[in-house]
């Protein structure tokens, strides 16, 4: 099973619960996702707004189902899949996708957080789902790019509850203890660069205060023996078709068809059993 991942880069994914990959996507790949981002109406007309304690919001689009799009392509790509199906053991299916996009001067802040402290919830049985964040713009501190906890995916799941705002984070005190320990990285990224990071790494983000958007793509993928119990509002296993790499390019600024477009959500709501009921979806 190929892996665009080194040894080495492998070595630190299972150590640190995340690495990033420079260029994973070319100069022309990450325009087109760009672009497509920018303009599919898809995208605009699903458009919500997540919060933070003091107001600031982060715009965000989300769909389950990846389709024929070039950020479709994206996502089903070999390098993409296969990268991932190394990283967890086997088939995966594409859990959900997602745009990130924190405006200049007002892109609100993302507490810290596991993604599985809300996956666990929607009947994800063990931990054995990533995600791929694509920067689509340059990614700075200043504009409020990702920060992870590194080795924190080795605590397992921390408790998650509803937070002032929008958000649902993890236990802060565990958080606090664990932020004395380990280090803080933060994931500064060029366009076309990726953070593969593991569903239980602790990550957040700040404010964007700075003249620079921050636009980011985000992969979610689950392990296709870890089919969730319980149905939700992120499908359960559905067999996912690779396709090329070359595939991305040949989409060229291809939106999502209309068949595609059920595949978006309006919002996500938190399941019954998390320890406070309010909205919930993710990331940084």
């Amino acid at each position: 099973m190929p892996n665009i991942l080194s040894p080495a880069q492998r070595a630190a994914y299972d150590a640190d619960g995340y690495v990033i990959v420079r260029n994973f996507f070319d100069s022309e790949e990450a325009t087109l996702l760009k672009q497509a981002m920018e303009r599919d109406p898809a995208i605009s007309s699903h458009f919500y707004n997540r919060g933070d304690r003091e107001g600031a919001v982060t715009k965000m689009a989300l769909w389950n189902h990846p389709g024929d799009s070039v950020y479709g392509m994206a996502a089903r790509c070999e390098r993409m899949v296969d990268t991932m199906e190394d990283l967890l053991g086997g088939e995966v299916y594409h859990y959900h996708s997602k745009l990130t996009a924190k405006e200049p001067f007002e892109g609100g802040a993302w507490e810290w957080h596991q993604d599985y402290g809300y996956w666990y919830h929607n009947g994800c049985l063990f931990p054995l789902m990533a995600s791929a964040m694509i920067a689509l713009d340059r990614s700075t501190r200043e504009n409020g790019c990702l920060q992870v906890l590194k080795g924190s995916h080795h605590l397992g799941r921390i408790e998650h509850g509803l937070l002032e705002g929008d958000q649902v984070g993890a236990d802060l005190s565990r958080v606090e203890e664990a932020q004395k320990q380990l280090e803080t990285v933060y994931a500064e990224m060029e366009p076309g660069d990726v953070l593969l990071f593991h569903c239980n790494t602790l990550h957040r983000s700040d404010q964007n205060r700075s003249a620079m958007r921050r636009w980011t793509m985000i992969c979610c993928f689950n392990a296709a023996r870890n089919d969730p119990y319980r149905e939700h509002h992120h499908p359960r296993y559905t067999p996912l078709e690779k396709v090329p790499d070359s595939a991305i390019k040949a989409a060229g600024l291809k939106f999502a068809a209309e068949v595609d477009e059920a595949a978006f959500m309006v919002e996500a709501v938190a399941p019954s059993d998390l320890p406070q009921e309010g909205s919930i979806e993710e990331h940084g």
